[in-house]
């Protein structure tokens, strides 16, 4: 029991920092930043969501980095954005933020778009155990191909990797091979954009939840 209360400790003293590191992206009233805006000009319009123009400093942010996720998805992975373009649904989190040593947290915020529109906020959540010293920022994408997996997402209080739609997770390598005929999955997902130096980051075990930033 005594060895379970630091291990506890160190959990919540995780989550408190990666929700405050992540309130603090979402409550920024500054201006999105530039590379933000130069690289979602080059999204694609089947992918990306129209620039919005209204909203909360959080929502503009949040709809001004997603933009420039999938923009960057796009150019680094073409097939990943030639899949995205066939999918009902494109569930994007442009940065999440990971961070561990006893235990290992994630958290970040993103958004669901559909034919070029935003249909919803979401927020992903997981936790690991085990020594995993460091902290690590990366975005991932879930493209949803059938409309029973998107309508699984829609309808669960909490969606979780790994329960009920197949996800398959693709790497560099099944991204190369990955093409609009062979994609049988309901869901393909992927992770881009790393930052940090933690390794082994998963998918699989998720949490994500519908919110209103």
């Amino acid at each position: 029991m005594s060895k379970m209360v630091p291990a506890l400790a160190a959990i919540s003293g995780l989550a408190i920092l990666v929700a405050c590191t992540t309130s603090g992206q979402m409550s920024d009233s500054a201006t999105p930043p530039s590379t933000a805006a130069q690289s979602s000009q080059a999204a694609t319009p089947a992918m990306a969501p129209a620039p919005q123009t209204q909203g909360t400093s959080a929502k503009l942010m949040l709809d001004a980095d997603s933009q420039a996720a999938l923009s960057s998805l796009a150019s680094t992975h073409p097939q990943m954005g030639a899949l995205a373009r066939k999918a009902k649904a494109v569930l994007v989190f442009p940065s999440v933020v990971r961070a561990g040593f006893l235990a290992g947290v994630s958290h970040g915020s993103g958004e669901l778009i559909e034919n070029g529109k935003i249909t919803g906020y979401y927020a992903t959540t997981s936790m690991s155990y085990g020594f995993q010293a460091g902290v690590q920022q990366y975005a991932y994408v879930m493209l949803f191909m059938t409309d029973a997996a998107l309508n699984n997402l829609k309808t669960s209080s909490d969606f979780e990797i790994g329960v009920g739609p197949t996800v398959v997770v693709v790497d560099e390598g099944t991204a190369k091979n990955l093409n609009t005929e062979t994609a049988q999955s309901d869901v393909y997902a992927m992770i881009f954009n790393q930052q940090g130096l933690m390794a082994g980051t998963a998918l699989r075990g998720t949490k994500i939840s519908r919110i209103s930033p």
